[in-house]
């Protein structure tokens, strides 16, 4: 079966950077109308004007500096904290004396905080903390002495800007752990998968060879030993826990990546599980279906006679080569129920567990497991001495249960 690699970007501090780009154009045009309104009572308005026109030039020509934390360097952070620290200690030289003493605003006024910012977003509460510092020395030195006013907008950008800082370092870190668990669970539901396929044929084959090998005797009942043993050791793979799986979960400028395996069908229209079941059919093994075509999803079809395939296996094995089996499929409005039922001495209390715990995984990967994947589920009903009974329930929509599933 064909499959592709899907990447999910995931990024809490996109939007922030996206802020930060409208924050830094609409307070240049504040700190514009500001002096507009104030033109006469400058000094100098030549220079406030000179200092306006390099400030609207950077801010425009940097908006895809503040895009994204990639473009974003220490580089273009230093020469932007030094614009607005400049247009701070340029403030004396245009405007009036009194107006500075008064607590007027500084040129850049509160662009200066966008600038700031950009330090919390990049590097966090640490980088914060040193930009909101130098604008304090800054603000110290064009007023001349630590005003009220002064320092409370000080203090404020400083608060501001490291709990700014605090919350970035927190939403990565959730980021990264968001991004291992989903690795983890795409490693998990692929293990799984190929333990289905092993213990489908490969752990089938060995336990066989082992039986037919002690049953011959001589070289063969040798060939059977060494089989036995490699099926325990692929067993003890298969049940072993967790594999290690490859670091996909990395820093990138947009956020988190993280790759998940889907499975992409090879067919796109709906097939009929009768044709699937009815080879399962023989002397011993009925089938009951209903008249018309039972239709579903290609692969929740082949999922589900799969199912079915290991749980006749189970009857072969565990209730003998002259049990019989009956398959029963219904066809129901919003999904399709099938049915197998044995005339085997049934399944006493607890061995299915005492199994899983053996590495023998037959119904809980390959039958609960199938199920599970395609929302549906599995139920075992066994009563020793009377038989055993396993019903699989799939949804028609299997699409659309996947779908909800992966939103979850």
């Amino acid at each position: 079966m064909a499959r592709r690699e899907r990447v999910l970007r995931m990024s809490v501090e996109q939007p922030l950077w996206r802020a930060l780009t409208a924050y830094r154009v609409l307070t240049m045009l504040y700190a514009v109308g500001l002096f507009a309104t104030a033109y006469e009572e400058f000094a100098r308005p030549w220079v406030a004007v000179a200092y306006y026109a390099v400030l609207g030039v950077w801010t425009l020509a940097t908006l895809p500096r503040v895009a994204n934390a990639a473009r974003c360097t220490k580089r273009f952070l230093a020469a932007d904290l030094t614009v607005a620290i400049t247009g701070i200690l340029l403030t004396p030289v245009a405007d009036a004396h009194e107006r500075v003493q008064a607590g007027g605003p500084t040129l850049p006024s509160i662009w200066t905080a966008g600038a700031v910012l950009a330090f919390a977003v990049k590097g966090g509460w640490r980088w914060a903390a040193l930009a909101s510092s130098l604008v304090a020395v800054a603000n110290l030195i064009e007023r001349g002495s630590p005003a009220r006013d002064t320092v409370h907008n000080v203090i404020l950008v400083c608060i501001a800007s490291v709990a700014i800082g605090y919350v970035v370092e927190v939403a990565r870190a959730s980021e990264r752990t968001l991004a291992r668990a989903l690795e983890i669970e795409a490693a998990t539901r692929e293990r799984e998968r190929l333990a289905r396929d092993i213990h489908d044929s490969v752990l089938q084959v060995l336990a066989m060879v082992q039986r037919r090998g002690a049953v011959i005797g001589g070289e063969a009942a040798e060939l059977g030993r060494m089989a036995g043993e490699q099926e325990v050791a692929l067993r003890t793979l298969v049940s072993g826990g967790l594999v290690p799986v490859s670091r996909v979960s990395e820093d990138a400028a947009e956020g988190a990546v993280v790759r998940a395996v889907d499975e992409q069908p090879e067919e796109s229209g709906p097939v009929d599980l009768r044709a699937l079941l009815a080879p399962y059919a023989g002397a011993r093994v009925s089938l009951a279906e209903p008249g018309a075509p039972v239709p579903l999803a290609p692969a929740a079809a082949r999922e589900v006679a799969a199912a079915v395939g290991a749980a006749l296996d189970n009857v072969r094995k565990h209730a003998g080569e002259q049990a019989r089996a009956w398959i029963l499929v219904e066809d129901e409005p919003d999904e399709v129920i099938v049915t197998v039922r044995d005339d085997g001495p049934g399944i006493p209390e607890g061995r299915l567990a005492q199994a899983e715990g053996e590495g023998r995984l037959g119904v809980a990967l390959s039958i609960r497991g199938r199920l599970r994947d395609l929302g549906g589920s599995a139920e075992l009903i066994s009563v020793p001495g009377q038989g055993t009974e396993v019903e699989l329930k799939v949804p028609k929509d299997v699409a659309n249960v996947r779908g909800k599933a992966e939103q979850r």
